[in-house]
C-alpha cells in the first residue's frame, strides 16, 4: 500500500478564484475532504500575506472537542498561484519537488492539486522574521537542516518518487515563444534543469518591447554568461557541484517549530522546517547558502542585518557538521570543508542579486500583487553589481566609498 508520500497525486479539476477567495476555497477543501460538510463543522480559513508571488490559506476545520493540536494536525494549507508566474516557476517541477521532499520527511504531506494551485498538510510552528533568522538559536537550526537538505537529497529528476508526478522536462526555448534574437544561451556543466538554466530562461523571458528593454536584457544576459564562465566550475559539495536547494530562503520559508534542542555544549538550537519549493532546483550549495544570507535583511534589504565574517563562519561549521553526519564525512575532514565553503559562499555572494533582480523586472511586468517589483529589482541588481565593482577594483579607482552590504560583509566581528 503506498504511503500518503508516494501514491499518485490527486487531481481536482476546479480552480481557485482571486476575486472569490471564500468560496472557491471552500470547494476545493470540501471536495478534497466531504466528510467536512455539515452542522458539526466549522471551516475558517486563515489568510498569510507574508509571500509576494501567491495566496496562501490556512483552511481549519474547528470541530467541537478538538484540541488546537488536532485542529492543525487535521489543517490543509491551500497555495493559489500568482498571475502569470508560470513564465518564473516550473509547476511540474515545484510537484515533483515537494514530492520527493515528502518522500524523505522534508515536506508535509501533498495531498493534491489543482488547476492552479497546491492542497497540503499544514506544518505547526510560527514563520521566521527576518530578525529570527540573525539570532543564534534560529541560524543554527537553519544551518542543520540545510545541511540536510544538501546532504540527503538527490539532484536528479528521475530520483523523486515515480508513482508521484510526471517529470518536468528541459526548457524547450520555441515552446515559451521566447525571442532568443541576438543572445549566445549558455552551456551550464550539469545538464538538466537546474539554477543556471532557471536564470538562462528568466532572462529570455524578459521584456523587449523597446530599445531599453532590449539593451538591458542583452547586459545582463552577457552577465549571466561571465558568471557562468567563472562560478560553474563542477566544484564544491555535492554531483558535480551541484546540491538540491530551497533557492528562495528567506524569513517566512523558515518554520520555527514550538519545540528545541540543546547541544552538548549548551547553545540552544531551534528546530525549523523549509516551506515553499516553488524555485527549488539543483544548484552550488554556496549559492543556496549566500542567498540564504541575503535574506538577513528582510524585503526592506536592511543591510546592517548581513552577517559578518565571523557568523558565517560559525554557521558554516555547524552546517559542515550537519553535513558530514548525514553523508558519513570523518571528523577530521571538516575543517577544510569549512574553509572551501566559506571561500565558495564569498564567491557567491553577488549571485543572489542578479538572481531576484531578474525576477523582479519580470514581476514589474506581470504581477497584480501591491508590491513595487521596479524598485526592488534595481535595489537587487544594484547588490549584483557593487560585488561586480569590488571584484574588479572599479569601485576603489573611482575614490569611492564601499557600499554598506559589501561592508557589512567584509566586518570581522
Amino acid at each position: 500500500m503506498p504511503s500518503e508520500t508516494t501514491k499518485p497525486i490527486r487531481y481536482i479539476p476546479l480552480s481557485y478564484n482571486h476575486a472569490d477567495s471564500q468560496a472557491s476555497a471552500l470547494r476545493l477543501v470540501l471536495t478534497l475532504n466531504p466528510h467536512w460538510e455539515g452542522p458539526d463543522n466549522q471551516i475558517e480559513f486563515v489568510r498569510f500575506t507574508d509571500g509576494i508571488t501567491n495566496t496562501l490559506l490556512k483552511i481549519i476545520n474547528r470541530k467541537p472537542g478538538l484540541s488546537e493540536e488536532q485542529i492543525d494536525n487535521e489543517s490543509v494549507l491551500m497555495r493559489a498561484y500568482g498571475n502569470h508566474t508560470e513564465i518564473l516557476i516550473d509547476r511540474e517541477r515545484e510537484t515533483s519537488s515537494h514530492a520527493l521532499l515528502a518522500s524523505h520527511g522534508l515536506a508535509p504531506p501533498l495531498l493534491a492539486r489543482f488547476h492552479n494551485g497546491l492542497l497540503y498538510r499544514f506544518l505547526r510552528g510560527r514563520p521566521a522574521s527576518h530578525e529570527d533568522l540573525v539570532t543564534g538559536i534560529v541560524w543554527r537550526g537553519v544551518a542543520r537542516r540545510l545541511a540536510q537538505w544538501h546532504a540527503v537529497l538527490p539532484t536528479e529528476a528521475s530520483a523523486a518518487p515515480a508513482e508521484a508526478v510526471p517529470m518536468t522536462r528541459p526548457v524547450d526555448v520555441e515552446s515559451l515563444k521566447l525571442k532568443k534574437d541576438d543572445l549566445t544561451l549558455i552551456t551550464p556543466q550539469q545538464p538538466g534543469p537546474n539554477m543556471w538554466t532557471v536564470m538562462q530562461k528568466w532572462i529570455l523571458a524578459l521584456p523587449t518591447a523597446t530599445d531599453e528593454q532590449r539593451q538591458r536584457r542583452l547586459n545582463l544576459q552577457k552577465e549571466l554568461e561571465w558568471v557562468v564562465r567563472e562560478l560553474d566550475d563542477g566544484t564544491g559539495l555535492g554531483e558535480g557541484g551541484l546540491v538540491f536547494s530551497h533557492c528562495d530562503l528567506l524569513c517566512a520559508n523558515v518554520i520555527v517549530l514550538p519545540d528545541g534542542v540543546t547541544t552538548a555544549d549548551g547553545d540552544a538550537t531551534a528546530t525549523v522546517n523549509f516551506i515553499d519549493y516553488e524555485y527549488a532546483t539543483p544548484s552550488p550549495a554556496a549559492f543556496d547558502i549566500a542567498n540564504h544570507f541575503a535574506e538577513w535583511g528582510g524585503y526592506d534589504c536592511d543591510y546592517n542585518m548581513m552577517p559578518t565574517r565571523t557568523v558565517r563562519h560559525q554557521f558554516l561549521s555547524e552546517y559542515v557538521r550537519s553535513y558530514s553526519h548525514h553523508r558519513g564525512i570523518p571528523e577530521e575532514s571538516q575543517p577544510e570543508i569549512v574553509e572551501r565553503l566559506y571561500e565558495d559562499v564569498d564567491r557567491f555572494r553577488g549571485i543572489p542579486g542578479l538572481y531576484w533582480g531578474v525576477w523582479s523586472l519580470i514581476q514589474a511586468q506581470i504581477s497584480q500583487i501591491d508590491f513595487d517589483y521596479a524598485s526592488y529589482a534595481e535595489v537587487r541588481l544594484g547588490e549584483y553589481y557593487a560585488w561586480r565593482r569590488e571584484l574588479d577594483g572599479s569601485r576603489a579607482q573611482a575614490g569611492e566609498e564601499m557600499p554598506l552590504r559589501e561592508r557589512r560583509w567584509a566586518q570581522e566581528a
